[in-house]
């Protein structure tokens, strides 16, 4: 693929350097070489083989360079004297010794867990890792959650019940093109990771079947065979629906469900409420098209069914995904050749972020902190009584939500996260976060959550540290560093460990990312998600390495389930799991839905993505999708403004007017701010199980808007 040429600032190696792309999950490989330019040193990037990408990159990552030289580009601690004070110029000695005065006040006015850390999906696995331990070890606090809290919770409950572990996609992404028939449910990767439709392509060329089951007509329905198109809200009684019809005409796996299953007579007994008529009344989706999926699905040799945050990220998210799993189990498809259900994991290190230690109730390697046995072995690693580690925390929206509350976290360190905008109910997370006793930020630039900041930190870039990430697959990856980090900017590492020695217990941090990874592998070792076999070396001479893998001899696991399961008995487990409604239904004042998601250009908060020169040209301003019908009935004309109001905020966005969506839903993206902040609108409701808020639907006011004084303050 063709390079581009973006300018950095420090010095680059004067060969190419090979590792990955800073954005989605697919963690792309690419080169970066130095050349000579007019205008000064520029990385040239290009795309490299490699087993998930084959040597394709998007247009996110072959920018992605452009932001190592930005003019935006954080290079020096801010720091306020008052709240009411714009920033100015700090020492980092200063900038430092201020977040451990602010972190140590909030505790000894108000308790330990009055200190807390938020974290990233982006972040290597050293860091989320180092993030984790801090908080449990530095603070001794409980408070400490992520934003892979809003990506890829639900998912994660629901393979920890069903299958005994989480790891997103338990094979390769490769075998997706060995798969006769792939269902895609409420995932788009054409747009979120366009790089990954090589394997899709590979295999309609064997002859596959794809379907897809979108409230939108997407890029990725469009390549498909055949398109599902429900309500939004609906995916738990479809999944139901196609599961009773399997039953209906005997196309279930019966040997394998005997064999490798619990808890199936209890499913088959509910499944009597899902008959087709009422199936179709719920998602709309016609009785005809679910019987050809099901069809489809069962008798194909091979067959995965795959889902994303279209069908998780709801108030039901986790029993969503776990309807989806009872109908790959009964068609017996995990741990079978090219088969299975998987989920197409979102953010950067969004596997490994939630592997080792950012979540309020886990340790590194999928141990639950509850768990007395975990506690021993982690505290063994990190030299500390296992009485001194917290118990666990709140999920992250309910840390957001309680800020500078009684009870809630008065002192927060931001770590990787634009929570001013990628939090649902926004509008109320900025006011919570204005709440705090103090607020600092680590991040490459000045982002809506760090304005808000008494202390801002100026971190790394991915081309600018080592480290290691864990991709869609499982597939732990080495980051290189391929270009010197501008004078004055520090890596979260170095942060986290010189932030420990000022709270007295710098003897446990190290600030090397090799030394924090060893660590890392001896604490995780003999967990779910095992790295003690996995070395650096060996991701370099093998192409990265598959976990669980529990020694240096082993092999790694590129697929999971052939030979069982990691539950106590070696078998999945059904789960009875029922349609209910959105947490928030269409009325007579606000008779509309609002689902959000990603756009091709755009990424996350847009931190980035708004600051790309060419992803900006490509899409300068968001635009709403909605159905030419439902426009001329608002009187809403193509690129005009539409006015969006739910109980909680309201948003002015320009109108795409398509008739590839339902008539009764619009979709925005969510990477804007501003008056254009969709997560404004959005009902913060939590799944009971992964605490996941209701992003995907919510009741919405449409208005035209003719001048831009329409706007609500």
């Amino acid at each position: 693929m063709a390079g581009s040429h973006l300018p950095i600032s420090g010095s680059a190696p004067e060969q190419g350097v090979s590792t990955h792309c800073p954005y989605c999950s697919l963690q792309c490989a690419m080169t970066l070489t130095p050349r000579a330019h007019a205008a000064g040193p520029v990385l040239e990037v290009t795309g490299a083989p490699f087993p998930t990408n084959r040597g394709g990159l998007c247009e996110k990552g072959l920018s992605a360079a452009e932001l190592l030289g930005h003019p935006d580009r954080l290079t020096t601690p801010l720091v306020r004297d008052a709240r009411n004070e714009p920033f100015r110029a700090a020492t980092w000695d200063e900038a430092l010794q201020r977040i451990a005065d602010g972190l140590t006040v909030a505790q000894e006015r108000y308790g330990p867990d009055a200190a807390g850390l938020f974290g990233g999906g982006g972040m290597t696995n050293e860091k989320a890792y180092q993030a984790g331990k801090f908080v449990r070890v530095a603070l001794r606090s409980a408070s400490i959650d992520y934003n892979g809290r809003f990506c890829m919770s639900s998912a994660a409950a629901a393979a920890t019940k069903a299958f005994g572990v989480d790891r997103g996609m338990p094979f390769p992404l490769s075998d997706i093109a060995r798969a006769d028939t792939v269902l895609l449910v409420g995932s788009n990767p054409a747009d979120v990771m366009p790089p990954a439709m090589r394997w899709f392509a590979a295999g309609r060329d064997r002859g596959a079947t794809h379907l897809v089951v979108d409230p939108r007509y997407t890029a990725t329905a469009a390549a498909a065979d055949v398109h599902l198109q429900p309500v939004p809200g609906t995916d738990l009684a479809l999944a139901n629906g196609l599961l009773h019809l399997a039953v209906k005409h005997r196309l279930v796996d019966t040997a394998y469900i005997a064999e490798r299953t619990t808890g199936w007579p209890a499913v088959k007994r509910a499944l009597r409420q899902y008959w087709p008529d009422r199936v179709e009344r719920i998602t709309g989706v016609p009785v005809a098209v679910m019987e050809r999926a099901v069809r489809l699905l069962a008798e194909s040799r091979a067959t995965m069914i795959l889902s994303g945050r279209g069908a998780e990220q709801h108030a039901k998210g986790s029993d969503t995904a776990l309807a989806w799993i009872n109908l790959a189990l009964a068609l017996g498809l995990p741990g079978r050749p090219s088969s299975g259900w998987a989920t197409m994991t979102g953010q950067g290190n969004g596997q490994g972020g939630r592997e080792h230690g950012q979540k309020a109730d886990q340790l590194p390697g999928y141990r639950m902190l509850a768990d007395p046995a975990a506690r021993a072995h982690v505290a063994g690693v990190w030299g500390v009584d296992p009485d001194e580690l917290p118990q666990p925390g709140v999920s992250a929206y309910e840390m957001l939500d309680r800020l500078g509350s009684d009870g809630g976290v008065r002192a927060l360190l931001v770590m990787a996260s634009n929570v001013a905008v990628s939090a649902p109910r926004a509008a109320h997370v900025r006011e919570r976060l204005r709440s705090l006793d103090f607020l600092a930020v680590s991040d490459l630039f000045l982002s809506e959550t760090a304005e808000l900041a008494d202390v801002v930190l100026p971190t790394t870039q991915w081309a600018e540290e080592d480290g290691t990430m864990t991709n869609l697959e499982g597939r732990v990856l080495r980051r290189r560093r391929a270009t010197d980090a501008p004078d004055g900017v520090r890596s979260d590492l170095a942060v986290l460990a010189d932030l420990a020695r000022r709270l007295g217990r710098g003897d446990h941090f190290d600030d090397d990312p090799r030394a924090v990874f060893d660590e890392l592998r001896r604490a995780s070792a003999g967990g779910k998600a095992d790295y003690a076999g996995i070395t650096w070396e060996r991701i370099e001479a093998e192409r990265g390495v598959f976990w669980p893998c529990r020694s240096e001899d082993d092999a790694g696991t590129p697929r999971l389930f052939r030979d069982g399961f990691p539950t106590p008995d070696g078998r999945a487990r059904f789960h009875v799991v029922h349609h209910r409604d959105a947490a928030e239904t269409p009325d007579d004042e606000y008779p509309y839905r609002l689902t959000t998601g990603r756009s091709r250009a755009h990424y996350q908060s847009g931190t980035q993505t708004r600051r790309t020169k060419a992803l900006l040209d490509t899409e300068p301003e968001p635009s709403v999708d909605i159905h030419p019908d439902l426009a001329a009935r608002l009187g809403v004309a193509e690129g005009g403004d539409l006015l969006l109001r739910t109980r909680r905020g309201r948003a002015r966005v320009r109108a795409r007017l398509t008739p590839t969506i339902r008539p009764d839903t619009v979709f925005a993206p969510f990477h804007w701010a501003g008056e254009q902040t969709i997560n404004d609108l959005t009902n913060p409701a939590l799944d009971p199980a992964s605490r996941m808020p209701e992003f995907k639907v919510c009741a919405v006011a449409l208005e035209a808007a003719t001048t831009r004084e329409d706007t609500p303050a």
